[in-house]
């Protein structure tokens, strides 16, 4: 059996030696090694010799399987070794070459518009404020003096996620947290997306964004509400725009107003943009009503406020000439590389 063995180690470390590829030395290392292989073969032949003779072979047969298995590792990193030298020789890099320069992408129409829209508010003495997207019927509905019979507390129109949360209708709610989380002297922009069950078309949409803004201290009239929007009116859009205020209802707001602004296409003499009117309506506004001032601490006897709400989506449309509200969410490249 000594011979057996030693004809083995021969072999094995002859073959090895020869071998050029990760295949051939696996292999050989199952022929040798493995399951069925010749040194298994030959131990199972132990039982056969006697008791003095057991334990020497089976000394010899782990110095010579420990031998085959270091040829086998030590011949593995030869042709690892290799294969990476060849593989570096054939896939060198020309870095004098120029690189591919990543596409850089444009910043969204929207977001510049409520950039633009924060800077003009912001000049004014606004804050920026935000608020949670889940919102609590409350500061939804209620605290905004909004009753129970109000059709835009049915279920055709909101997303109920339970009876007493939903996803904001409005960005109104961050000027009632603002009243409850701060005193008077308020001045707030509240921008955000909102959600309305709307059947999704070139004007509708159930995800859209809203500004929203908010102005609370002693003395506040409508005047102040007045020239205020005319000032952010005018920046936007030019010094030649004139407004005009249509009589309106809001719950939260007595009395409410729509303003309209001349159009900037036609100036006013009357186009397919503003249907022949001379005017597009671009927000809802009006003072604050007593009982949401009340609702929120806030003492409608000695204070006094007006808010005012707009659609991002309707001015960016406006400003850009953009006709369907799609283009603005499916993120096409083709689209936003135009502005």
């Amino acid at each position: 059996m000594r011979e057996l063995l030693e004809d083995i180690r021969l072999d094995a470390a002859k073959s090895l030696n020869m071998a050029r590829t990760m295949s051939e030395v696996d292999d050989l290392r199952v022929r040798f090694l493995g399951r069925k292989g010749e040194l298994t073969s030959i131990l199972k032949q132990m039982g056969s010799l006697t008791d003095e003779e057991r334990p020497v072979m089976g000394k010899l047969a782990n110095e010579i399987r420990e031998f085959i298995e270091s040829l086998v590792a030590s011949k593995t990193a030869e042709i690892s070794q290799i294969l990476l030298r060849e593989q570096l020789a054939t896939e060198k890099l020309d870095v004098t070459l120029p690189g591919t320069r990543p596409e850089m992408g444009k910043r969204h129409p929207l977001q510049s518009m409520l950039t633009e829209i924060k800077q003009i508010f912001l000049g004014m003495g606004f804050d920026v404020a935000e608020g949670p997207q889940l919102e609590y019927t409350q500061y939804n509905f209620d605290l905004l003096n909004i009753s129970e019979i109000h059709p835009s507390r049915d279920v055709q129109d909101t997303f109920y996620v339970s009876e007493e949360v939903v996803l904001r209708t409005q960005t109104s709610p961050v000027q009632i947290r603002a009243m409850k989380e701060h005193k008077p002297p308020i001045r707030v922009l509240a921008p955000g997306r909102v959600y309305r069950r709307d059947t999704v078309d070139a004007t509708h949409s159930p995800v859209f964004h809203q500004i929203e803004g908010l102005v609370v201290d002693r003395g506040i009239s409508m005047s102040d509400l007045k020239g205020t929007l005319e000032v952010f009116v005018k920046k936007l859009y030019g010094a030649d725009i004139s407004v005009r205020f249509r009589p309106h209802h809001f719950p939260f707001t007595e009395p409410s107003a729509e303003l309209d602004i001349s159009c900037f296409i036609c100036h006013g003499s009357g186009c397919s943009l503003c249907k022949g009117e001379g005017y597009i309506e671009i927000l809802g506004c009006g003072m604050v009503h007593p009982n949401v001032l009340a609702n929120c601490d806030i003492d409608p006897d000695v204070f006094s406020g007006f808010a005012f709400g707009m659609g991002l989506d309707r001015v960016t449309m406006m400003r850009y000439g953009i006709e369907d509200l799609r283009l603005l969410f499916e993120n096409d490249m083709r689209f936003l590389r135009q502005f």
